[in-house]
């Protein structure tokens, strides 16, 4: 209760910061302040998708179910926040480009990616017998995250793309605001602890759920 609500507190602190003390950069403007929701959550994308992955892996050399709840639980949350990575992305889309979705290798990519896994939680949903699924839904997570850092990370670079980088610029040094720099790296190390306070809970869910499936007696 005391970690839950010190990091409610962390998180609440960064957007105050964000809007009342951390300055805007002249390119984006107002937009400045999805800096602080798009790169964290893309972020977190990556780290629960390649959590997902590492348990998946060890699901299949264990096979304790327990690494299958923290693989599916993951997947779940990485879709979770490339969604609000999208969503956040396409505002930035909108006061830069005037439109939404443009298509853009950047926007292109997180979409497969959202496609990818969706289609590992439509075969978790499919499958059958808790074993079979988690084997192969085991496989198929390890699989898939080959793609993601070619998506997330080569895909953007190899085309051009309209994604401005007045903040992170293309030589891929970050190029910021003291003060922004200092929210930004807040408001990473929040969303990173949001991730795993999420992740225990819908892991100790998953636990009691498998509990209450095996004492309902036999039809």
């Amino acid at each position: 209760m005391i970690r839950r609500g010190l990091l409610f507190l962390w998180i609440a602190g960064c957007l105050v910061a964000a809007f009342l003390w951390a300055p805007l950069v002249p390119v984006l403007g107002e937009t400045t302040r999805v800096l602080y929701f798009h790169i964290p959550a893309a972020w977190i994308t990556v780290l629960a998708l390649g959590w997902s992955m590492v348990h998946s892996v060890l699901y299949l050399k264990r096979r304790d179910i327990g690494h299958d709840h923290h693989a599916a639980a993951s997947a779940e949350l990485g879709i979770m926040f490339c969604v609000v990575a999208t969503i956040s992305g396409s505002m930035w889309a909108k006061a830069m480009w005037g439109s939404y979705w443009n298509w853009d290798p950047r926007e292109t990519s997180i979409f497969f990616l959202l496609l990818i896994y969706a289609a590992y939680l439509a075969l978790r949903s499919a499958v059958e017998g808790e074993e079979r699924r988690a084997r192969l839904s085991a496989v198929y997570s390890a699989a898939a995250f080959v793609a993601v850092p070619f998506l997330m990370f080569v895909v953007p670079r190899i085309y051009f793309s309209l994604h401005p980088d007045p903040i992170i610029n293309p030589r891929g040094k970050v190029d910021m605001d003291p003060r922004i720099r200092v929210v930004f790296y807040a408001m990473l190390l929040g969303f990173t602890g949001l991730f795993f306070w999420l992740l225990s809970l819908r892991v100790r869910f998953a636990r009691v759920e498998r509990r209450r499936l095996e004492a309902r007696p036999a039809s």
